[in-house]
């Protein structure tokens, strides 16, 4: 029999935001695999687990994945933990979940918190289709090649960001994508806890002024305006669209809110144009 790899989520800053189903795993598991294994120490002490612990990260993570697999396969239960939140979201996980199931041993998810969630419900922008971007290249051409890439899409786009280039980011975001609705979530359940609300160009200018930011940050910005949208022609078929949509797994009004994106259309009118379709059709 194999071990099970357990991927448990931890608190992104407030202690209280671990689960109970976390908290037993990290006791009864025979190892835990950390992103830095000083930081997960701290947080094993305040709850009093006495558990084994081992690096797993960005610089040994080829190597280390390989011996653990070596231990899952006989038998040892492991969990894997980031400093904060999920693992595998932009954190190390993938590949040591990838070769696990490659090798048929069972994979669980422990759910917890993640950033780019808890600041997407309380961000006011759109949730129900979001793109999640990771870090935008550093350099600027790069950041502002990467903005020009999403600039049609009609998602929420989130990203991570370093406190030393929010300022330059927000500005790039700006003259890329125009003064659309943003958001910027830092030190999300901390005590110096920040949502800054508003249109680019406005939190731009609030950061750029501010040569003091610190703490982890999570850039959101409102997905592309309508007019900036790709279309379809004028002549498309809204039930053809739908039903596209729909063999592409979406349920049928979730198909009709996209097809109405798509086509540039409110959703009365949507559903308008789709119930004459079907009459001429009958």
């Amino acid at each position: 029999m194999t071990g099970t790899l357990y991927i448990v989520s931890t608190p992104i800053g407030n202690l209280e935001d671990i689960t109970h189903r976390a908290l037993r795993i990290l006791q009864d598991v025979d190892l835990i695999a950390c992103e830095d294994t000083r930081h997960t120490k701290k947080l094993l002490t305040h709850f009093g687990i006495d558990a084994r612990t081992i690096s797993y990260h960005d610089h040994n993570e080829r190597e280390r994945a390989q011996e653990l697999l070596q231990r899952l396969q006989e038998g040892k239960n492991i969990a894997i933990v980031s400093d904060a939140g999920t693992p595998g979201i932009n954190d190390p996980g993938f590949r040591l979940v990838r070769l696990a199931i490659d090798n048929n041993v069972p994979v669980v998810p422990v759910p917890g918190a993640s950033a780019l969630v808890a600041a997407l419900v309380a961000s006011g922008l759109a949730t129900d289709e979001f793109f999640f971007g990771g870090f935008l290249p550093a350099k600027t051409n790069a950041r502002r090649a990467r903005l020009a890439e999403l600039q049609s899409m009609s998602a929420t786009l989130i990203f991570y960001e370093a406190p030393h280039r929010i300022a330059a980011t927000l500005k790039d975001a700006y003259e890329v994508l125009g003064p659309r609705q943003a958001v910027v979530a830092r030190e999300l359940t901390k005590l110096h806890e920040e949502i800054a609300r508003g249109l680019l160009n406005e939190i731009s200018e609030r950061f750029a002024a501010n040569e003091q930011v610190r703490g982890e940050i999570v850039l959101l910005i409102d997905r592309a305006p309508a007019t900036d949208q790709p279309k379809s022609d004028a002549n498309t078929s809204i039930a053809q669209v739908v039903a596209r949509l729909e063999a592409e797994g979406l349920d049928h009004r979730a198909a009709l809110k996209k097809a109405a994106r798509e086509l540039g259309l409110s959703r009365d009118e949507a559903y308008r144009r789709l119930a004459a379709e079907r009459t001429i059709d009958n």
